[in-house]
């Protein structure tokens, strides 16, 4: 029965998200003729493409037994940047440089959390609120609006018949899988988060590791940023709010072990679009925005439990 058990919450842990997300779309078909259109799924994928790119990202600093609570303020430090350097420098200066402004945070983060051996919970917590205001001096407060083609483009435009936010998210999934699944680094990744104690003693620069993904988060939220940004062509100091939460709550919802260890990037994207068919299914039906958060938060609380109760196992 053990192992029959063990076999069952690893089940349910690896494939949970993929089962919910079947029944989610039988039902909101058979509710609403007006779900299952492509260009509703489409406007979906589009519109949840910048969370899928950093709960991508957050998916590595939590297998590696971390957490970041800065990438939303780093996604304003993006916002706000790019809409800057595109009003008073160049267009597309501003849409390049924001990854890489967000990536040199990512390093800070993980400096930080090195340096002062903290958990990264409690440091990110504090840069988050460095960042946040840095990103308000930079925009004094107000709204940056940057209504030029040369910049609103990559948030508006298709390749293909499919939105370009579309294609940068797969892209991003796609390399992020890949580095986690077949290099060295995706297996010292996993061997940090399982066990940190055991992966120094076998040569494991863990600090390294650990900034790493700190890292790829802090560019994949200037990433998500820049998308975001030219989309609305506003940049504002406000823009991601609670953007990391939900993040973390799109990772925990796909299996990623809250504990370390285990993880992939397919089903944390599955954890963000399970989230968004429940935003667009409410939103369709016209229901009460209170039954969609308590549904919501169930479900995530169901997901802590399938992962806590496969950990036990």
């Amino acid at each position: 029965m053990t192992i029959r058990g063990f076999h069952i919450g690893r089940f349910l842990q690896t494939y949970a998200v993929l089962i919910m997300i079947v029944f989610l779309v039988i039902a909101l078909s058979m509710m609403s003729e007006n779900f299952l259109t492509p260009r509703n799924l489409l406007n979906i994928l589009n519109q949840n493409a910048p969370l899928a790119i950093m709960a991508s990202a957050m998916t590595l600093v939590i297998i590696a037994g971390g957490f970041d609570l800065s990438v939303a303020a780093i996604f304003s430090m993006g916002s706000v940047m790019s809409a800057w350097i595109a009003l008073n420098v160049d267009p597309y200066v501003g849409l390049f440089v924001a990854p890489f402004i967000g990536l040199i945070l990512g390093t800070m983060n993980g400096v930080v959390i090195n340096a002062l051996r903290v958990h990264s919970f409690l440091a990110t917590i504090a840069t988050s609120l460095i960042f946040k205001g840095v990103a308000i001096v930079i925009s004094d407060g107000r709204l940056i609006s940057v209504r030029l083609d040369t910049f609103t483009w990559l948030g508006r435009d298709k390749a293909g018949g499919v939105f370009i936010a579309v294609w940068i998210m797969a892209v991003f999934a796609m390399i992020l899988t890949f580095a986690l699944t077949r290099t060295a680094f995706g297996r010292r990744v996993f061997a940090v988060g399982g066990n940190e104690e055991a992966a120094v003693l076998s040569g494991i620069r863990t600090d390294r590791v650990k900034t790493a993904t700190f890292a790829i988060a802090g560019f994949a939220a200037g990433l998500a940023s820049i998308i975001a940004t030219s989309r609305v062509a506003l940049g504002q100091a406000a823009a991601g709010q609670g953007m990391e939460l939900q993040a973390i709550a799109a990772v925990i919802l796909g299996g990623t072990s809250i504990y370390g260890g285990s993880g992939a990037v397919w089903r944390s994207l599955g954890g963000v679009f399970l989230l968004a068919l429940i935003s667009n299914g409410f939103n369709i039906l016209n229901a009460d925005p209170f039954y969609r958060d308590l549904t919501t938060g169930l479900v995530i609380l169901a997901a802590i439990g399938i992962s806590a109760g496969g950990n036990r196992r």
